[in-house]
């Protein structure tokens, strides 16, 4: 399968698979697909049709939308065409979609529907090259009056129909062009999600795409295939979803696109997919609500959940140790599968071998607790840089708490400070228009700077302590890696998330986030209404000694000058509108400027 494009890896895989289920999506209550060759008829239709608006070489088409379907044809389109996508993450604002929009020098734009057109409805001004809009839902006609003289505007339905026209008096345009594409050329433009600052936007060439599928497709050794299924329903704006939507270029599996993140749990019993691509706030929230469910369930089988998890536990640790569990331990475990984690696994659809996941660090609890419901987790490693994944947890031996081991043509090495240096065809190309931050990104000798602090485990696993940039060194000289300690915070039963606080202080503290869905059932107890407001529920005195429990618990598995000695609740759901990138991951900068009262307040 080895192509140096992605349009050739299309047609490659239409060769081989031109009957096989290549995209599935949701349409009521009933899995829809289409065929490898009718997915290609399509991305092709859309192609000529973008190609007849003006679409040359080298143009830039940012996409802003929730993932779909149409999202996946169209960056395939374009891509195919000698286009360049630049993915905008939904959840941004105007003067954020703006920025990135322009500094791009995008021309064509395609936007979801009303809602996100309204960000930038008063903005168009300020975008003099865009020149078309694409929506895949129609606006209305308020909306549409707003649009300039000079801004085409067409529905994703009728650019397929005009498509549908061209493929007829042009049936060879889109081979042709896509024969004429060469490694070197730029597929798409990936701005990160910023923690801190503007976004920068990653170059990657059809030549890194492809590097990044074959590293995926060598480490794999045959394990996933045709047969395979997946749901799909991460962010297509981020990396990590992007090379999930890729994936059946290289397995010829079929991808069924999610109706959206709210329905993730029908859309599993409905799909019933072998592998699933997901990030750690998605099992976070599954092993929060299983052991709310437990907790919430008559005494004995509260016992029961107990004893399957000893025996679970009990159980892997011999096979981990290379040792057979004994007469007794084997029986204990295979009921506790019969009778406890079966139904665990059915909540999955029945029928997953793996899950991967990326773009944070997940705790080693959750890890472990899934794979005694035979739900198998491949922690890996990856930035936008690297396109996604450089390091994988192998199917054959999982090391929780690890990344696992370089995938395809990747090297690690170390810095003296023990930051993380990458090398790999896998690689984005440069930052667009900003060669200082690309000379920064890279030593004198080529390899990147990831900008994470790890080490190699003795087995020859990548292990992760954390953002070189987040480390805390306290007044008394100890290095802390804060990720190590707010995951084992929100693995406990009431906290939800948590921000380390400590650099340059005696003692370290957090800012605690929760979530009002697990205490519901203690509402009644506090003395608090259904509908009561996560500050009154933060205020709560109760919910302070709960979550004082849970860092109790933490605490007693880390070092003194490691344990939380103070904690404020934050009265704000943590979301992707406050204290969250898009990617889930916490914008440490701005939750500490938020705060700055009540971590002095701490401190006093």
């Amino acid at each position: 399968m080895k192509e140096n494009s992605l349009g050739r890896l299309l047609l490659k895989r239409v060769q081989l698979s031109a009957d096989h289920n290549a995209i599935g999506w949701i349409e009521s209550h009933e899995v829809k697909s289409l065929s490898f060759k009718a997915y290609k008829i399509q991305i092709e239709q859309l192609a000529l049709a973008l190609q007849k608006h003006g679409l040359v070489v080298g143009d830039r088409v940012a996409i802003l939308a929730q993932t779909s379907k149409e999202w996946h044809f169209l960056d395939m389109a374009v891509m195919c065409s000698r286009g360049v996508v630049v993915p905008i993450y939904p959840s941004y604002l105007g003067h954020e979609i703006k920025y990135i929009f322009n500094h791009s020098e995008s021309k064509i734009l395609v936007i979801e529907n009303d809602s996100q057109f309204e960000k930038l409805a008063s903005l168009l001004g300020e975008m003099p090259q865009l020149r078309l809009i694409v929506a895949l839902n129609e606006l209305n006609e308020e909306n549409k009056k707003k649009f300039r003289n000079h801004i085409t505007y067409i529905t994703f339905k009728d650019l397929l129909r005009e498509g549908q026209e061209e493929l007829k008096t042009h049936p060879d345009q889109f081979e042709e062009g896509i024969k004429q594409q060469k490694p070197e050329e730029v597929a798409s433009i990936v701005y990160t999600s910023g923690t801190t600052g503007e976004p920068k936007g990653a170059v990657i060439t059809h030549s890194g795409f492809t590097a990044m599928l074959d590293n995926v497709n060598s480490f794999i050794k045959g394990a996933f295939g045709p047969n395979d299924r997946t749901l799909t329903f991460l962010p297509l704006s981020h990396v990590l979803g992007r090379c999930d939507s890729l994936l059946p270029l290289i397995f010829g599996w079929e991808t069924v696109y999610a109706e959206g993140l709210d329905k993730i749990t029908d859309n599993l019993q409905l799909v019933k997919p072998t592998l699933m691509m997901a990030v750690p706030r998605i099992f976070e929230k599954i092993y929060a609500k299983i052991n709310d469910q437990v907790s919430h369930s008559p005494l004995w089988k509260q016992q029961a959940f107990k004893l399957a998890v000893q025996a679970g536990e009990i159980y892997f640790s011999k096979i981990d140790s290379d040792r057979s569990p004994g007469a007794g331990e084997l029986l204990a475990y295979k009921a506790a599968q019969k009778v406890v984690f079966a139904q665990i696994y059915q909540k999955f659809g029945g029928k997953i071998r793996y899950f991967v996941s990326g773009g944070a660090p997940l705790s080693p609890d959750i890890i472990r607790f899934l794979r005694y419901a035979n739900l198998t987790v491949l922690e890996g490693y990856g930035l936008t840089e690297t396109i996604a994944p450089c390091a994988l947890n192998p199917l054959i031996r999982q090391v929780p708490g690890t990344v696992g081991k370089p995938m395809g043509d990747v090297e690690f090495r170390f810095a003296e400070d023990g930051e993380i240096l990458i090398k790999t065809q896998a690689m984005f190309k440069e930052y667009y228009q900003n060669p200082e931050a690309t000379k920064e990104a890279f030593t004198e000798d080529g390899w990147f700077r990831s900008g994470d602090i790890g080490h190699f485990t003795v087995d020859g696993y990548l292990q992760i302590t954390d953002r070189k940039k987040d480390l805390i060194i306290t007044s008394g000289g100890k290095n802390v890696a804060p990720q190590k300690i707010e995951n084992m915070l929100k693995s406990q039963k009431w906290i939800s998330h948590a921000v380390v606080i400590g650099d340059k202080r005696k003692f370290l503290t957090a800012i605690i986030g929760i979530e009002k869905e697990r205490f519901q059932g203690q509402l009644e107890s506090m003395g608090l209404s259904p509908d009561c407001s996560l500050e009154e529920l933060a205020g709560h005195p109760k919910v302070h000694e709960l979550i004082q429990s849970d860092i109790d618990a933490v605490n007693q598995d880390l070092a003194q000058y490691e344990t939380i000695k103070r904690f404020n609740v934050s009265s704000h759901e943590f979301s992707t509108a406050n204290f969250l990138t898009p990617s889930l991951k916490i914008k440490r900068k701005l939750v500490t400027q938020h705060y700055v009262k009540e971590i002095e307040a701490m401190y006093q």
